[in-house]
């Protein structure tokens, strides 16, 4: 008899009853039981018989499960007389917990299907489809310890839930038309099916929409109707951010966007996220994403989005295409319960909602690609908390707090780091309490004790404070990490890289050593050790937190009055201003920041001098510079060469796209020479590519490129993001390495 131990993503994708399906198949006696880290399978036959059971458990394992490692034991036979799902014990030790994951095909099918008892049924779901990680309380994954543990299921659910044929055998969210969850409009009498065409009505009417999802609410309206756009726009008070669109099927995204085979695999894989995908000729309504060249789309994941798009009701006109934004008042995280939703949504025509309760918060995960590639932008549902894997020896707990703006937290245990869904801008005092809830439920939930915590250097981040706070309350060591050497640990984590490398740390803020503000940086560095071996040309950023939205006053620092003017920068009034802070030295403080650099270049060239959100400027002048189809000859200059270049270009009347194309090529150029230069002086072949900026794909392409001709192996993101998401990661190596 052999004891198997399967450590992976077991729980929550229909692995229990895979394995009783195939034990029956190949005559195996035993038990299969959830250990809280682990599956574990008492497994009695001859050995013919075992070897064909082993082989099925290792190549016929559910489609949404992932086997990472696989322990064997021989034990003494015991006087098994059938194979069996026994009670879930809890037991110490590494634990994977499965990501939400979209509606199943075969669930989609069931769905429409008139004859089938769940028609219908908005939370259709079966051992390969539905929620996980936000209904969870605890492990291990059992009905009792979910949000689903508050509807006893109905005799025909018992039925499939016990029944080893079933798709639904053992499935922990089982419910049906009959029980279960259920649909209704706060603050109206209409629940199920009559409130699903009242909701449907208003979205064709033109109508704003809140509706209650997997790991929160949504906001939606028309994707084509400008008017209902740019009514959301003002009740958001989201000037210009681009905002997601949810299409009906693939089809109708093809008709807007070009769509690469890569693109679509993640497109339409079971985490279902948003992916950046360049627009065609769009009748998507201008207001969506203006001056972008990319649009934002997903499909629906879930069966009330299916039931929304396709209802069987007497509208024949229903949009394909549904704007379907985070619902969340600015700077604060994604709303998950009705009380919040009545208080948040004022401005909506309804609130559509739902009886099941949200345990843990999950935004959309978003996703652009490089190099055919992706590029992790948001990492939450549907990825998050899956662990990254890296190798070391040390065996510690860390709690790692992360960065201010797109904040995530890690828990690290073992060689497994655990990044959390996305929490959102740290700004906010209602933030830090969902930052701190949500840290205890996943210590919780992973089993975790920090042993050390970690945060950023900053010392007026609220992170920083949250992170004393929690470290003279536990009596925990506090190891506070550089910000820019953090995004380049999260890179060589995600590559599973040990060992000194170049790593190139390019975003918008951080605060350095020497107390200024960093943000193009090239670093010697290892896991333990990091000395900062280069960086961009210092400047003088004036004007304090306004100059991280204006970038007009960026570019004033590289040009006198007469062609601040003449470029028409600002008023006069304000010229005027911010010379006499410059003069004056007023407000001022030395940076390096290659984000800020990004701005002056966009007001420099007149595409964007008054950022409304993060990157806007950024994202706009990377737009400008795909529209250009011109090669330029390579030349290294600094960044403050590059900028007077394209002044000076710009005012003898070049074309703006041309010299934002221009403007990434030079950066590029000068990112690439440096780090051969120091490759030649440290005699090392590898870089690592981190940081905000580096989301741009087009200059993330161009570096790639130049480092590769030369010889360089590149490290770069895909799955875990270059911004700040991704740099909890990093401070829990570095904090593990340490200690």
């Amino acid at each position: 008899m052999l004891n198997i131990k399967v450590f992976g993503i077991v729980q929550g994708v229909g692995f229990r009853p895979f394995v009783k399906r195939i034990a029956d198949d190949n005559k195996i006696l035993g038990n299969v039981s959830n250990r809280g880290s682990y599956v574990e399978i008492c497994a009695q036959g001859s050995d013919f018989d075992l070897n064909n059971f082993i082989n099925a458990l290792k190549t016929q394992n559910p489609p949404r499960s992932t086997i990472l490692k696989i322990d064997f034991n021989t034990l003494t036979d015991k006087n098994f007389s059938d194979f069996q799902i026994i009670e879930s014990i809890r037991e110490a030790g590494d634990i994977f917990v499965s990501p939400d994951i979209s509606i199943c095909e075969k669930c989609a099918e069931e769905l429409f299907d008139k004859k089938n008892r769940r028609y219908l049924h908005p939370f259709i779901n079966c051992t390969a489809c539905g929620p996980r990680l936000t209904i969870l309380k605890n492990m291990p994954y059992d009905r009792e310890r979910t949000s689903m543990g508050d509807f006893p299921m109905c005799d025909a659910c018992a039925e499939e839930y016990f029944d080893k044929n079933s798709r639904r055998f053992d499935a922990q969210p089982i419910c049906c038309n009959d029980c279960g969850p259920e649909i209704y409009l706060i603050g109206k009498n209409l629940r199920g099916h009559d409130a699903i065409k009242f909701a449907r009505k208003i979205l064709a009417n033109g109508g704003i929409l809140a509706i209650k999802g997997i790991g929160g609410f949504h906001l939606a309206c028309d994707a084509r109707n400008f008017n209902a756009v740019q009514r959301l726009r003002n009740s958001k008070t989201r000037p210009t951010k681009p905002f997601a669109v949810m299409f009906k099927n693939i089809s109708a995204i093809k008709r807007e966007c070009f769509l690469s085979d890569a693109e679509k695999s993640f497109l339409d894989s079971p985490q279902k996220p948003i992916v950046l995908l360049q627009k065609k000729n769009c009748s998507i309504a201008e207001n969506v994403a203006p001056d972008i060249n990319k649009l934002g789309v997903f499909l629906p994941y879930t069966p009330i989005h299916m039931l929304i798009f396709d209802f069987p009701d007497e509208i024949s006109n229903f949009p394909d295409a549904l704007i379907m934004t985070s619902g969340n008042p600015s700077g604060v995280p994604i709303t998950i319960d009705d009380d919040d939703a009545i208080k948040n949504f004022g401005f909506c025509d309804a609130i559509l909602s739902n009886n099941r309760q949200i345990l843990l918060r999950a935004d959309d995960s978003v996703m652009d690609f490089a190099e055919n590639r992706p590029s992790m932008i948001r990492r939450s549902r549907g990825y998050a908390p899956l662990p990254i894997f890296y190798d070391s020896d040390k065996k510690i707990q860390v709690l790692a707090i992360g960065g201010e703006l797109k904040n995530t937290f890690c828990l690290a245990k073992n060689n497994l780091f655990y990044a959390s869904p996305y929490i959102g801008d740290v700004g906010d005092l209602r933030t830090v309490e969902v930052l701190e809830k949500s840290i205890n439920r996943m210590k919780n939930l992973l089993e975790i004790a920090p042993e050390v915590i970690a945060c950023d250097l900053h010392p007026r981040y609220q992170t920083t404070a949250l992170t004393e706070k929690i470290s003279a309350e536990f009596s925990l060591p506090l190891i506070k990490i550089q910000h820019h050497y953090a995004h380049i640990l999260s890179c060589m984590a995600e590559n599973n890289h040990h060992g000194e490398i170049i790593g190139v740390a390019f975003d918008g803020t951080g605060f350095g050593d020497d107390k200024t503000v960093w943000g193009g940086e090239f670093f010697i560095c290892d896991e333990e050790n990091y000395r900062r071996a280069a960086h961009i040309k210092k400047f003088i950023q004036a004007g304090g937190d306004k100059s991280a939205r204006e970038g007009w006053r960026i570019a004033f620092s590289f040009v006198n009055l007469d062609i601040a003017r003449e470029l028409k920068l600002a008023d006069e009034k304000n010229l005027r201003g911010q010379k006499f802070l410059l003069d004056n030295k007023m407000n001022c403080v030395e940076s390096t920041s290659v984000g800020r650099i990004f701005d002056a270049a966009a007001a420099i060239l007149g595409i964007c001098r008054v950022s409304s959100y993060e990157g806007e400027a950024a994202m706009k002048l990377q737009a400008a510079a795909e529209r250009s189809n011109k090669n330029f000859r390579a030349e290294f200059k600094n960044t403050e060469e590059i900028l007077l270049e394209i002044v000076n270009r710009r005012l003898a009347g070049e074309n703006a796209n041309d010299l934002a194309r221009l403007f990434h090529e030079r950066l590029a150029e000068m990112t690439s020479e440096t780090v051969f230069a120091l490759s030649e002086r440290e005699k090392i072949k590898i870089a690592a590519l981190s940081g905000g900026v580096f989301q741009n794909s087009l200059l993330s392409s161009l570096v790639i490129k130049n480092l590769r001709r030369h010889g360089l192996n590149v490290l770069r993101h895909e799955l875990i993001p270059a911004n700040d998401g991704g740099i909890c990661i990093g401070q829990a190596i570095h904090a593990a390495a340490i200690r």
